[in-house]
């Protein structure tokens, strides 16, 4: 059985923030799915999701990523953050790094992306 899965949302320095915990895989992945479709909903005009609490990403995670890529970058930016080998290593593995800016930290993420 998966671990729950943890979101939160916060503004910083004109970035909206999704902060993922716990385990991303098909039990988890509607309730992400939900999270970012509200967020989507809202347009903002940068979007960071933040992985670094993420234990493990299945293929579904890395689904959610590009559509969220294709649907933000309409008219924002989308980066990810992502540390941890389990993490950043499947988003390298299928080369989504080369379309979604990949980040060691928030902090990065921000300096290369807020206001």
């Amino acid at each position: 059985m998966s671990e729950p899965i943890s979101t939160s949302i916060e503004q910083r320095q004109g970035c909206t923030v999704l902060t993922v915990g716990g385990v991303v895989d098909l039990a988890t992945a509607p309730t992400l799915q939900q999270t970012v479709d509200g967020l989507v909903d809202s347009a903002p005009p940068i979007l960071i999701m933040d992985l670094s609490a993420v234990e493990f990403l299945a293929s579904v995670g890395l689904q959610i990523l590009v559509t969220t890529h294709v649907i933000v970058c309409l008219a924002g930016q989308f980066a990810v953050v992502a540390a941890s080998a389990p993490v950043s290593r499947p988003i390298q593995l299928t080369h989504l790094d080369e379309l979604v800016p990949l980040y060691s930290t928030l902090d990065e993420a921000i300096a290369a992306l807020g206001h």
